[in-house]
């Protein structure tokens, strides 16, 4: 859920045809000679060549698109009915463009393909040069985007679609505007059961290909996979453990089995290797792997005992991971919308509102129950309270404590402004019954003051996705390194009004009409990753599992933060960006991945860019009295 956005700007707002490959980042052996894999001169020929003939390209394409749009068009009365895109034959359409510009597609495919040919091994190949070599077992839990979900149900509804993605393809695309109603259908879990509607069943793709790439040109962990390869992995010592991202973590098991053949896989991993494995995770994917340390060693759950995860697993690389969940996914369960939504202009939010209404959107998101781990943790210890919150800058007019503020404190539905604590409760009240009794038996928000709750928690699996209400597993040889990026805006709080529209059908909106000092059509900016906030990234791992009931093994933490440095030529940002999902396309996260997995880590140190340890003792969460 916290990427639609990306989706949003990059492949639908973006001029770009395909996002292309970051330039090789530079690297230097130890005797001072560079490594270089594509002279500098031929990368800049490539991009230029590209660059004037995408131009002709797409001038060409969209006049021609535009053509056929004016000819649809002068025949509706309304707004655009996308149901009538199935009368066009694409095809058809093809043959019809002039043979120049499909011959210069063509050649735009073949540039891009030779720069990717250039870069797409080097960091691993640069350490290959260094003698690291797969060593550890790799297994990587994706996050919501990754993950591909494909039909396998054959009632008449789901036939057409069988064994075809319809979230993470191009198909999804497709049923998503064609057929709306039914992906609808297709994607939302039942209501009460939390599991599949009758007649209905999506599975998580699985393998590499379930979560390389998001939809074609659109990479996610094709760049790990490939500098992986460089050093020796394959199938045999490399593998991803893909899920139903919709599903809740019990839901996950009772179904999927997901966490009995993970469990499976990582012991297999050390069986026919004689090495501990190593997990990396993304986003989501970290909070799901936190449950997952526990689960495997509960007795009547996974059962492995309290020295399972020392017996098998050496380290956790935590990417960019929500462990405090997401600011961003309050609104959405609350009001369908997000910044991405509310800064758009007053046509496209029409076009939007008539094609997926907020209405829709908060049901599609309460729907499926796994993003509702998105919802923030820590209350106002973490995030703040009415005239403060640990993050707050100098001279900064509102307190990031009031996340959620009404210009208008009049009624029940706009009451005086609200911490995080209070907004969950405002939330409970004004949500279907299906939706607050899902919530309150399948997560806890809150703060485990004392190793004596701590311990009571171990056996609670409410509790197991918050690492404030949890402890690490007792391993004291596990290694867990955080590696996420800084210096993007993140959405921080908001500011909202009654909607009072007639034909409306939820009860509050962000008021886009407030755009004054830092607020912005409603929405205040803070620190982050421009997904996750830099207090859900960062303080468990700067400061958190440094708290001794929360860590009593002692396990050794390394943080590693990156500054969003993007290229601006790059729609994915280049080698050096920070943003949530691009990142695991960065030349330093992937070069210190490797490292970790060939047996390196104990060379990283730790690096700090922003001012998370500044953060992290304001924050109200102290040791045991």
């Amino acid at each position: 859920m916290s990427d639609f956005s990306t989706l949003r700007r990059r492949v639908l707002g973006d001029s770009s045809s395909e996002p292309s490959r970051a330039p090789s980042p530079s690297f230097t052996q130890k005797d001072g000679e560079p490594v270089t894999l594509i002279s500098s001169s031929k990368l800049q020929k490539l991009s230029k060549n590209r660059s004037k003939r995408r131009q002709w390209l797409v001038f060409g394409l969209g006049g021609l698109f535009g053509i056929v749009l004016a000819a649809f068009f002068a025949q509706q009365n309304d707004v655009l009915n996308l149901e009538g895109l199935m009368d066009i034959n694409l095809d058809s359409l093809l043959d019809a463009i002039p043979a120049g510009i499909v011959r210069d597609a063509k050649d735009i495919t073949r540039h891009e393909r030779e720069t990717v040919n250039y870069d797409s091994f080097s960091v691993g190949l640069h350490l290959q040069s260094q003698g690291v070599k797969a060593r550890h077992p790799v297994i990587m839990i994706p996050g919501v985007i990754s993950t591909g979900l494909e039909s396998w149900g054959t009632e008449e509804m789901s036939r057409q679609y069988f064994r075809k993605r319809l979230w993470g393809s191009w198909s999804m695309m497709r049923a998503l505007v064609l057929d709306k109603a039914s992906w609808k259908k297709h994607i939302m879990l039942d209501k009460l059961t939390g599991l599949d509607p009758p007649g209905i069943k999506l599975r998580a793709a699985q393998g590499f290909d379930a979560a390389d790439f998001f939809i074609t040109g659109y990479w996610i962990w094709s760049k790990i996979l490939e500098n992986l390869a460089t050093l020796g992995y394959d199938p045999t010592n490399a593998f991803t453990a893909a899920y139903d991202w919709r599903l809740s973590c019990d839901k996950l098991e009772l179904r999927d089995h997901y966490f009995t053949r993970l469990k499976a896989h990582i012991e297999t991993g050390v069986l026919t290797s004689g090495e501990k494995v190593v997990l990396v995770s993304h986003s989501m994917g970290s909070q799901v792997l936190f449950y997952f340390l526990h689960w495997v060693e509960a007795e009547g759950h996974g059962g492995g005992g309290p020295k399972w995860v020392e017996t098998f697993v050496d380290s956790w690389i935590n990417i960019s991971g929500s462990m405090l969940g997401a600011l961003k996914g309050y609104p959405a369960v609350l009001s369908g919308e997000m910044k991405d939504t509310a800064q758009l202009n007053a046509f496209a939010v029409y076009g939007l509102e008539k094609f997926l209404a907020k209405h829709e959107r908060v049901e599609l998101f309460r729907a499926t129950p796994g993003a509702s781990s998105l919802l923030p943790m820590g209350g106002d210890a973490v995030w703040g309270n009415k005239t403060f919150a640990p993050d707050d800058q100098v001279n900064q007019t509102v307190s990031y404590g009031t996340f959620i503020n009404f210009r208008e404190s009049n009624s029940s539905q706009s009451p005086a402004n609200l911490t995080v604590d209070e907004s969950h409760a405002y939330l409970m009240d004004h949500s279907d019954i299906w939706y607050r009794d899902q919530v309150r038996r399948t997560y806890s928000y809150g703060v485990a003051h004392t190793k004596a709750e701590v311990e009571k928690n171990a056996k609670d699996p409410r509790k197991w996705m918050n690492p404030l209400e949890t402890r690490l597993p007792l391993a004291p040889h596990l290694k867990i390194y955080c590696f996420y990026g800084v210096g993007k805006p993140t959405e921080r709080s908001y500011w909202y009004r009654e909607d009072r529209d007639p034909i409306s059908k939820i009860n509050v909106t962000i008021d886009t009409s407030l755009t004054t000092g830092e607020i912005d059509h409603g929405v205040i900016m803070g620190e982050g990753d421009g997904t996750v906030p830099l207090l859900s990234n960062g303080y468990m791992c700067a400061k958190g599992w440094r708290i001794k009931r929360y860590n009593p093994a002692g396990v050794e933490i390394k943080v590693y933060e990156m500054p969003h440095e993007p290229d601006r030529t790059s729609p994915r940002g280049g080698p050096n960006t920070g943003d949530h999902v691009d990142i695991l396309g960065r030349a330093s996260l992937n070069d210190l991945i490797l490292r970790v997995a060939g047996g390196k880590g104990h060379h990283i140190e730790e690096n700090y860019v922003s001012k998370i340890r500044e953060y992290s003792e304001k924050v109200r969460v102290y040791e045991d009295a």
